[in-house]
């Protein structure tokens, strides 16, 4: 199975891409080493963020295969929530992106039917990086 590496937001230096851990969990799944139940865990907040503000992927669901996941971004840094905050539009990571100081965005991979979720993608979102936005 193929994941596209523009089906997820954020390129660049900086970046760390979760792909061979994903696939590393995907295989045990499949071969029975671990359950199901171990990897459909999203907290229903993130099931919550996906079903109302996930960016749409063209990607099955791995595990269920009934629906196609769904991304969410998170934001940490500066004058932003301890628990940080979901993005819900480009308009509104690059308003992030114009404030001083360095954010965190994490990119999670979330089905919205059987909710598998796993972590996509992090990069750092810098006013010095701001043209690197535009991948979202």
């Amino acid at each position: 199975m193929g994941f596209r590496p523009d089906a997820v937001r954020g390129s660049g230096p900086g970046e760390i891409d979760y792909r061979l851990a994903r696939q590393s969990v995907l295989s045990e799944f499949r071969k029975g080493r671990i359950a199901r139940h171990e990897i459909c865990d999203a907290h229903p907040e993130l099931a919550r963020a996906a079903r109302e503000c996930g960016e749409p992927t063209s990607l099955v669901c791995p595990v269920c295969g009934e629906t196609n996941v769904v991304l969410v971004t998170y934001v940490f840094g500066p004058r932003l929530p301890a628990f940080g905050r979901c993005i819900t539009s480009k308009k509104e990571l690059l308003a992030i992106a114009k404030r001083s100081g360095e954010f965190t965005c994490y990119v999670v991979e979330v089905c919205p039917e059987c909710s598998w979720n796993h972590l996509a993608r992090t990069f750092l979102l810098s006013p010095g990086r701001r043209g690197k936005v535009a991948a979202r």
